[in-house]
């Protein structure tokens, strides 16, 4: 399509070159027309392919002439005034036929006006049609723009020009002062972020698009924030790139998601503590596959690591992360490698052969619900795993072994959260013994994993409803999982040995409330047009997930998204003679005896029986 527009342009000039020297003739040397007329007829074609030759060389047929400015048009008059010199010469070579020098000149002159001439009155045709009103119908959608800058010309300049899209720009919002009550290709900007609701109200808006790519997180989140007291479904244009790359088109434009509206603004990272620590390593990541491994796989490539080996039991998972990463770094040495971290004669092969430096443990059992009903594997994966890996690790005389840990490991009321803990105090107690340094990094949820909330509240608004949530007083702190996966990096920089690391969550979120924004963002009312059921608390499930122990006690670090707690455990010997108890009681199937034995193992784990569970339920509401 785009090389049948290029020939017809082409076509087109060439049309207008020649009615240009034509004009040129007739102008200058009145009397003598047909002469020169015909001397020139001689020349024509060669005339015509050095000025089709010399707009190509300016660029002429790479511009967008409907969104032409000042450069494209200094382009267009170099390429005629090249063209214009190389044909007085050529045509007093030994090649041509003597054109009078002035029919040369004006005709030169011509041809700039000719030439850009008509792609001028093209721009102007095409800018005409977006002030010619709509003809307005009742599938359109009326649409307010937030950001009265280049982003929200060129959406409105799109939305105006394909109207098969039925996109109807209505009105512009701007914090800008001096925007107010101007107007841009016809749309009045008509107040700022906090006239939204109203505004919207009285305009009948259906949808509202934020087309301000550099917006800084706090500012969009509170303008996000602003635009749920509408009943408008909310978009908003990706990032800077898009205006960079003049990509800001309505194909671009997607829905808010929660990460919108956490207002978390990028991590700041030490790239060269990072680095020292991964660049020209062996590094190994189990549970590669998995939300937070796969991410970490992707941030460790960055670094230009000797091999990365991606460990995981899911052969699906790492298929996926294996092609994405040879795509993305075909240079970097990646090996992918299947096994479970409970088998130690597997874990024995890997180290003795790769000589690793670096692990990162992501591998974990990690469904409060399902390990209720499954304990037992619980601890054997997740517990009897970590230590496993962590022997070799220490065996093999690995650098530093990082441990991805939750918020549910302190204080847990599940076994999902006390095998974690368990797992803290193995990794701090194998520090106190080995030359390897053993830390842990403990955050909460992260938007987007395998099996959260969203993709399922999600998935039943799409549904029609209902959605879904175990009590109205839960909360969760969430965090992205980019940002997580960053600052396990960084941590993993500033690990001794012992510490466990603490993540700064932001401020917690009502399970509740996260469910009522995601209906909004979707143009919906809660409760009107999509319900929300309590379902009570599942077993193990707590209403509210702590971040540290008490006696853990608090420092910061260099960072001011990661602190540290004081490592609470170092007795290796008694540990291990409880984690023997614990893995012969396996074998009983005793699983009443399993969690009193994790209890004595955990002090801090408290299993809550039926009764507390019904307790919290009666107040779910």
């Amino acid at each position: 399509m785009r090389s049948w527009k290029t020939i017809i342009i082409m076509i087109i000039d060439i049309f207008m070159v020649n009615m240009a020297y034509l004009f040129a003739i007739n102008i200058t040397n009145t009397g003598y027309f047909p002469t020169i007329a015909k001397i020139y007829s001689q020349d024509c074609i060669a005339l015509s392919l050095i000025y089709l030759v010399c707009f190509y060389l300016f660029k002429m047929y790479e511009s967008l002439w409907h969104l032409t400015g000042t450069d494209e048009f200094l382009l267009g008059v170099g390429g005629n005034i090249l063209a214009g010199v190389i044909s007085i010469g050529y045509t007093r070579s030994y090649f041509g036929n003597t054109i009078p020098l002035n029919v040369c000149v004006v005709g030169t002159l011509l041809g700039i006006f000719f030439v850009l001439g008509y792609r001028i009155l093209y721009r102007v045709y095409r800018r005409t049609l977006l002030y010619i009103p709509f003809k307005y119908s009742s599938d359109q959608r009326r649409v307010m723009i937030v950001g009265a800058g280049s982003a929200g010309t060129m959406i409105i300049n799109e939305m105006m020009a394909r109207r098969e899209l039925k996109y109807n720009p209505i009105v512009l919002i701007d914090d800008d002062k001096n925007k107010l009550g101007k107007r841009i290709s016809g749309v009045k900007i008509e107040g700022n972020r906090y006239d939204i609701p109203y505004i919207a109200g009285e305009q009948e808006i259906d949808l509202i698009v934020i087309a301000i790519p550099s917006i800084d997180a706090k500012n969009k989140a509170e303008i996000i924030e602003i635009c749920k007291n509408t009943n408008c479904k909310l978009q908003i244009i990706p990032g800077m790139y898009e205006i960079l790359s003049g990509d800001a088109t309505v194909s671009r434009i997607k829905d808010v998601d929660l990460e919108d509206l956490l207002g978390r603004d990028p991590i700041q990272l030490d790239n060269k503590g990072i680095s020292e620590y991964i660049e020209g390593k062996t590094i190994l990541v189990t549970g590669g596959g998995g939300s937070i491994g796969s991410e970490l796989c992707r941030q460790i490539s960055i670094y230009n690591p000797k091999r990365l080996i991606i460990f995981d039991i899911y052969e699906n998972n790492v298929y996926d992360i294996q092609n994405e990463l040879i795509e993305d770094f075909p240079d970097m040495n990646l090996t992918v490698l299947i096994g479970s971290v409970r088998d130690r004669k597997r874990l024995h092969e890997i180290f003795t052969r790769y000589k690793v430096n670096v692990v990162f443990h992501a591998a974990a059992h990690k469904h409060v619900p399902l390990m209720e009903d499954s304990p037992k594997e619980a601890i054997k994966n997740n517990v009897f795993g970590t230590l496993n890996l962590a022997l070799e690790a220490s065996d093999a005389n690995v650098e530093r072994f990082v441990m991805i840990s939750t918020d549910k490991a302190v204080n847990p009321t599940n076994i999902m959260g006390a095998t974690k803990r368990l797992c803290e105090m193995i990794i701090q107690a194998m520090d106190k013994q080995s030359r390897t340094e053993f830390v842990a990094v403990r955050f909460g949820n992260v938007l987007g994993s395998n099996g959260s909330v969203i993709p399922k509240f999600k998935r039943q608004i799409a549904n029609g409803g209902p959605v879904t949530v175990t009590h109205k007083k839960i909360i969760r702190y969430f965090m992205l999982i980019p940002e997580a996966a960053q600052l396990v990096l960084q941590a993993g920089a500033f690990a001794k040995g012992g510490e466990i690391f603490v993540l700064d969550m932001g401020k917690p979120v009502k399970i509740y409330d996260l469910a009522c924004d995601l209906i909004k963002l979707s143009g919906l009312e809660p409760n009107r047009d999509i319900k929300i059921v309590v379902t009570g608390l599942r077993p193990g499930e707590k209403l509210y997930e702590e971040l540290l122990m008490s006696e853990e006690g608090l420092e910061n670090t260099v960072h001011n998204k990661i602190y540290v707690g004081k490592p609470t455990f170092e007795d290796m010997q008694s540990l291990t003679a409880k984690l023997e108890q614990l893995q012969n009681l396996l074998e009983l199937n005793d699983i009443a005896e399993i969690k009193r034995q994790m209890q004595k193992i955990v002090p801090t784990y408290h299993y809550k029986n039926e009764d507390e569970v019904a307790a919290e339920n009666a107040d779910k509401e």
